[in-house]
């Protein structure tokens, strides 16, 4: 049985309808965007019209979300993670911590990618280390919070309608999460260039120099970082549903190059080795969509924990890594070029592997919890 299958018939009806979409509309388009490191307002636009900024929100189930991440991905990878980001860590952060208020004004805009937020939490010193070392503070002054700091690698950073800032409070000691208008005075964003994959994501270094936001820009729910965990952890479990659909997109790829391309007087597709590599790229997509379908049914009842969402995340982009590799092995020379898909794929792929937790980063968080043993040094 297909896992799309396990879908109810509305949303396995909607599934196949978003995924011809992608598929017509997004994946060939995005390529031109990743080569120019530009982003694509308009593809956005139709996402948006379509139920893309609404996934978190919309009623449907994890598995159709989780689904239409791994679609997302197999169409273009760099709008997977602005989708996957836009859903899990900035609405869903809105809709959990935010107050009524904050919900009212910023929801409907997200919800349609009218409006866009940027998740601010890594900094230039701290990335695997961020809940101890995080440097960026607030301080409460005259009614109004004064935020310091710099943040790095933060996705949608020069384009973003407001930053969700996580700051540590002077007064407590506590992270907390603030929403930063990127108009106001004392924020400043510069984009990282030249990255070797998730080139259209507009990643930036943002500067907050005495940055002022009234009092009720504070998340209530966001008084510690503690009760953001439940939502990072998903966000992390999200990255796996990535993986998945970037081997989809490899095996679509290799695929369909086999058949076309000619040596020794016959398609690659005829040859024994070549089979050998698309089995093993579909057996790697289809082990990890396997997984990623029990984490939903665990994400439905209530009980996911931050190891089983390193485990899927760890697991799903290490199986992509090595299947993406021998999609860019079957291509020859063409696999190093973007024009053919492939070579964008080999980048984006290391990016999967790195961030939301490193790879060796998540395999510490299941090694403590198999063995009762934390090895973080």
């Amino acid at each position: 049985m297909y896992i799309v299958d396990l879908l109810p018939a509305a949303e396995r009806a909607r599934y196949l309808d978003l995924r011809a979409f992608l598929q017509s509309t997004v994946r060939q388009a995005s390529i031109d965007y990743w080569n120019r490191e530009e982003f694509p307002f308009g593809l956005m636009a139709e996402m948006g019209k379509r139920g893309f900024g609404a996934l978190q929100t919309d009623g449907t189930s994890k598995l159709f979300k989780g689904l239409m991440y791994v679609e997302v991905a197999r169409a273009d990878v760099s709008l997977s993670a602005l989708v996957g980001i836009h859903n899990e860590l900035i609405v869903g952060m809105i809709d959990a911590l935010g107050s009524e208020e904050q919900k009212q004004r910023w929801l409907p805009g997200l919800k349609t990618f009218t409006q866009l937020g940027a998740f601010a939490l890594t900094e230039p010193g701290h990335g695997s280390d961020i809940a101890g070392g995080l440097e960026t503070s607030a301080r409460l002054e005259d009614g109004e919070w004064v935020i310091n700091g710099a943040k790095r690698w933060i996705g949608s950073g020069t384009i973003a309608d407001f930053a969700l800032v996580w700051a540590r409070d002077e007064a407590d000691g506590q992270i907390k999460g603030f929403i930063v208008e990127t108009g106001r005075a004392g924020y400043r964003a510069t984009k990282i260039a030249n990255k070797i994959g998730l080139r259209i994501m507009q990643n930036a270094d943002i500067v907050l120099d005495n940055v002022r936001i009234p009092a009720s820009n504070m998340l209530p729910g966001a008084t510690d970082f503690s009760k953001a965990n439940d939502l990072l952890r998903d966000s992390r479990a999200w990255v796996g549903w990535q993986g998945a659909g970037i081997q989809l997109a490899a095996f679509d790829v290799a695929r369909s190059y086999s058949l076309e391309r000619r040596q020794f007087g016959k398609e690659l597709a005829c040859f024994q080795l070549v089979q050998q590599q698309l089995a093993e790229i579909l057996g790697n997509a289809s082990a990890s969509l396997a997984l990623m379908a029990q984490l939903a049914r665990i994400q439905t009842d209530g009980k996911l924990e931050m190891a089983q969402a390193a485990m899927a995340k760890s697991t799903c982009t290490r199986l992509a890594r090595a299947s993406v590799a021998m999609g860019r092995s079957l291509l020859g020379g063409n696999g190093i070029s973007s024009d053919y898909e492939m070579g964008k794929l080999f980048g984006d792929a290391e990016i999967l592997y790195t961030y939301e937790g490193s790879y060796e980063i998540n395999s510490l968080i299941v090694g403590r919890a198999v063995t009762g043993k934390s090895a973080f040094v």
